[in-house]
């Protein structure tokens, strides 16, 4: 089975992948919504077929990425997973530096443009919702503490991680160390 994936512009609420998954059920194409909110076609489009699944979308104000501007997406996605996620550490880059490094050839301003009209977002909140995320899961799974998470993602200090935290959640780390005391008195013993 060949599979194709692509983003799309505009999509960054789920009205919009409401109406994606209506125009493509409409024409009766397989696919399936990625958890990066990338449309994965589970069957072989003609350059026609993808231009007519543009047009439609088009009229609701959505709009189909070309193949190489859904790989660059892909990318840049995947990479800030790999590093936030599947780390030890952080490297000691910028993300900018990760990210316009060997990946992308042009112009950095266009990409970043479109990335926030693919995900909702500048690339920058997407990095710290994604380290917001991962503080959480070192809280809850892996019984770091907040001195040590600070310095795996690399914040300047613990302080401003927190605050950090607080902005993005409306809750304290601590608010997550007693979840998981909680869910812990739950376990069978």
């Amino acid at each position: 089975m060949v599979s194709t994936k692509r983003h799309v512009k505009y999509m960054v609420s789920l009205r919009c992948k409401m109406i994606v998954k209506d125009e493509l059920k409409k024409a009766g194409i397989k696919f399936s919504i990625t958890p990066h909110d990338a449309v994965e076609f589970h069957q072989e489009l003609s350059e026609k077929q993808l231009d007519d699944i543009d047009n439609k979308l088009k009229r609701s104000g959505l709009e189909l990425l070309n193949k190489e501007n859904s790989a660059l997406i892909e990318r840049i996605i995947n990479t800030i997973h790999e590093l936030i996620h599947n780390s030890d550490k952080l490297p000691d880059l910028s993300f900018e530096e990760v990210i316009t490094g060997d990946m992308v050839s042009g112009d950095n301003d266009k990409i970043l443009q479109i990335f926030s009209d693919v995900k909702g977002v500048s690339i920058i909140q997407y990095i710290i919702t994604q380290k917001i995320e991962r503080i959480k899961e070192l809280i809850l799974y892996k019984d770091k503490s907040l001195p040590e998470i600070a310095d795996i993602l690399r914040y300047k200090n613990e302080d401003y991680m927190i605050a950090q935290f607080k902005k993005h959640t409306g809750l304290s780390p601590l608010f997550f160390k007693k979840l998981k005391e909680k869910r812990n008195q739950n376990l069978p013993q």
